[in-house]
């Protein structure tokens, strides 16, 4: 039996700076799995409608609300889904500084607050005023939706931007010293990369630990295709700062998109199955 899959494009404003990398993977993937054997028709995030999705099996990029919301009724029908709509908001950060704690991931402190409001850090419980202020629902969309705020000035003003922006709550996150690490993988394979994003103590750390929190992340979200970024501290500490749903897996995208395709097809398998 010929496996009929549909691929959902992620929407370009939830890919700054990365709208062609993006499009490379989930298009690569796609045609991973018609060398498999599956059928495969593509579509836009922006336009996918419950009557307009016929197909019961989907690998799906979509990560704004509205895609996510749809994808849930499709999938409420019976229908296969890697990432789900539901791993894909438990990476809206509302959702994921609660989940990732709730896991035991090492995680920095944070804080929810809602941006119309006049937030001191001292209140909040953070010592300093040097923190993180990002978006509260999807990942970045402009540059300023993750910024480091060095005064009580700058966060009220980022705050403020926020809401005229109609972003109703954000994160407040507490800065970690050390190197900024990112990676790629894909759960039940072998597919584990990393590097430094920005290394200034390259401080040797048990990259076996930076995998398994990895993985443990995923599993906290229920994600099977993911990545993320983690701060590797001047003792060798590894703290998880973001998991992102599907990301571009630029530096390893012929690889990743075979593996990718492998773990659809199947689970997609097992699903009909």
């Amino acid at each position: 039996m010929t496996l009929k899959f549909a691929g959902i494009r992620r929407k370009t404003e939830f890919s700054p700076n990365h709208v062609v990398n993006d499009l490379l993977i989930i298009n690569q993937t796609g045609d991973a799995l018609k060398a498999l054997g599956a059928e495969v028709t593509m579509y836009d995030e922006g336009m996918i409608t419950p009557e307009t999705m016929k197909e019961k099996l989907i690998f799906s990029m979509a990560q704004g609300p509205l895609g996510s919301h749809t994808l849930s009724k499709i999938e409420q029908r019976g229908a296969f889904i890697i990432n789900s709509p539901r791993a894909v908001m438990n990476c809206y950060r509302i959702n994921m500084v609660k989940l990732l704690p709730r896991a035991g991931i090492p995680f920095p402190r944070s804080v929810i607050v809602s941006t119309d409001s006049d937030v001191d850090a001292r209140q909040a419980g953070f010592t300093t005023s040097k923190l993180w202020i990002k978006r509260g629902d999807v990942h970045a969309v402009h540059k300023e939706d993750v910024t480091l705020a060095n005064t009580d000035e700058e966060e009220l003003n980022l705050l403020k931007e926020f809401h005229q922006r109609d972003i109703k709550e954000a994160i407040l996150q507490e800065h970690l010293d050390g190197d900024t690490v990112k990676f790629y993988a894909v759960r039940e394979s072998d597919l584990f990369h990393w590097y430094y994003l920005n290394g200034v103590y390259h401080t040797k750390f048990d990259e076996k630990n930076l995998c398994d929190l990895a993985s443990a992340s995923a599993e906290a979200l229920h994600l099977y295709v993911y990545g993320g970024d983690a701060i590797i501290g001047r003792d060798g500490s590894v703290t998880i700062i973001d998991i992102n749903d599907w990301p571009s897996f630029a530096p390893v995208r012929e690889r990743a998109s075979q593996h990718i395709a492998h773990l659809i097809y199947r689970k997609a398998k097992e699903h009909v199955d």
